[in-house]
């Protein structure tokens, strides 16, 4: 006999965990069933554990140029990957504990501990039992996505999430890949001291940047000693000598990169291919995302799909606030949509970038008329006293509505001074406002305002 609930959530990634404390809060007797660690990506293998090891990272390249500052350290500078790790582990453990206290703590919720299949629109099966609810929500990320590459499944590659087991130094770390998830990890174990290349397939790092964001970024990582390929099309990895070798065509030439490890990181895929969706009638696009309509509602009443899984995010902050809009509907008569969102993320490597709204290159697709400030980070005082210049600042606002259409910033604390820039343009109000706004010297904030005082035609 199946067993009735008002709501059952599947997964507890950011989204479902807060949205079953508003369902519980409201009368609902919910059902949330997980089948590995609570707390999602984030918690385990994502922004929590390494953002941690990003700290660890920014530490030992401050030791290494202590003597800029005037600091003197005695001895040699080594890096203990077991701390490293096991600092991270307690981080992240503490946050995944957290989280499933909280759930097995909550009135009116029953956590189920397996792996959940739709039987049909209404029922969802876990091992032997058989749930049923009125209101189903599916919340259940991602994974890698590794490439068809000959030879990958016959040497021990790494992934984001097998990182998370590394307690040792790779001494030649191959990434496959050049985006967000691989620069992070091959900055951060270049300063941990392995030697590091990356591989890109297409023409520049992170394309989704504009082409200056992405030469910064790209010289950024040169220059601590990572070496980078672009247009380098992984055709074959081997084992060989102890270690493993990675063929690649590189500007249409064959080559050979010797490693002693390699992580793929070539994108992410949805957790949607084993949770009997057929049986209910939920449609998924051709990359196996759940189709969702602007208030994350599936295909089939009574269904939806938050975070990862709905291909309308990748990141914690947009799985959170997939929450928010589903409660806001469903229980506060507050309607919200996905699309009143603005796009804003940051890229964690040192210095990180602050991105919100569209690039300079979407702005000028577009046809408007648009204005653009920018100034380099050896121009914004914060920055020179602090040491850390590379990077810089842009605005690009509407030349008619004066309102902001997007930014970046790559720089120290631009993940942190981004914000400034998107609570105005939430706020849909002219660029003037911030840039009559008295900032706090020194910061980096504080020279947003000049530079929307230095606005020229964007060419």
């Amino acid at each position: 006999m199946a067993t009735e609930f008002d709501a059952i959530i599947i997964g507890t990634g950011q989204a479902g965990p807060s949205l079953a404390g508003r369902l519980t809060a409201a009368g609902m007797r919910v059902a949330v069933i997980e089948r590995g660690r609570f707390g999602g990506t984030c918690v385990n293998t994502g922004c929590i554990p390494t953002k941690a090891m990003v700290a660890s990272a920014y530490a030992a390249n401050m030791a290494r140029r202590a003597a800029e500052y005037g600091v003197m350290i005695s001895g040699s500078l080594s890096v203990d990957m077991k701390q490293v790790k096991a600092r991270k582990d307690q981080i992240s453990g503490k946050s995944k504990a957290g989280v499933e206290a909280w759930l097995v703590g909550m009135n009116n919720c029953t956590v189920y501990r397996g792996h959940a299949r739709f039987e049909s629109a209404r029922e969802v099966r876990v091992g032997d039992e058989t749930l049923t609810g009125e209101r189903i929500f599916v919340n259940v990320g991602g994974r890698a996505l590794v490439p068809a590459i000959p030879g990958l499944d016959e040497i021990q590659y790494l992934t984001n999430s097998s990182m998370m087991d590394v307690d040792f130094l790779p001494p030649r770390l191959v990434i496959v890949g050049g985006s967000y998830i691989a620069l992070e990890f091959g900055q951060m174990f270049r300063r941990f001291g392995s030697e590091v290349t990356i591989l890109e397939r297409g023409p520049r790092l992170i394309e989704r940047e504009d082409e200056d964001v992405s030469t910064a970024v790209r010289e950024i990582l040169e220059n601590e000693g990572i070496t980078v390929h672009v247009n380098a099309k992984t055709t074959r990895a081997a084992k060989r000598d102890g270690g493993t070798v990675v063929s690649a065509d590189i500007d249409g030439e064959q080559s050979e990169i010797r490693g002693s490890h390699v992580l793929v990181a070539t994108g992410r895929r949805p957790n949607t291919d084993d949770l009997g969706l057929d049986k209910a009638g939920i449609e998924v696009d051709k990359r196996g995302y759940i189709v969702v309509d602007d208030e994350l509602r599936a295909s089939v009443p009574g269904v939806w799909a938050l975070g990862d899984c709905n291909g309308k995010g990748a990141f914690t902050h947009t799985s959170y606030n997939d929450f928010e809009v589903v409660a806001a509907n469903l229980l506060d008569n507050d309607q919200r949509r996905v699309s009143d969102r603005i796009t804003a993320y940051a890229l964690y490597i040192d210095p990180p970038l602050g991105r919100a709204g569209m690039t300079n290159e979407q702005v000028r697709k577009s046809g408007r008329k648009a204005l653009v400030g920018q100034r380099p980070m050896t121009r914004i005082g914060r920055a020179v006293e602090k040491g850390e210049t590379q990077g810089f600042m842009r605005v690009v606002v509407d030349a008619e509505t004066r309102e902001i259409l997007g930014a970046a910033v790559l720089g120290t604390g631009g993940d942190e001074a981004i914000h400034s820039i998107l609570d105005v343009m939430y706020a849909k109000q002219p660029y003037t406002l911030i840039q009559r706004a008295m900032h706090i010297h020194p910061t980096v904030s504080e020279l947003i305002p000049t530079i929307l005082g230095e606005l020229k035609e964007l060419e």
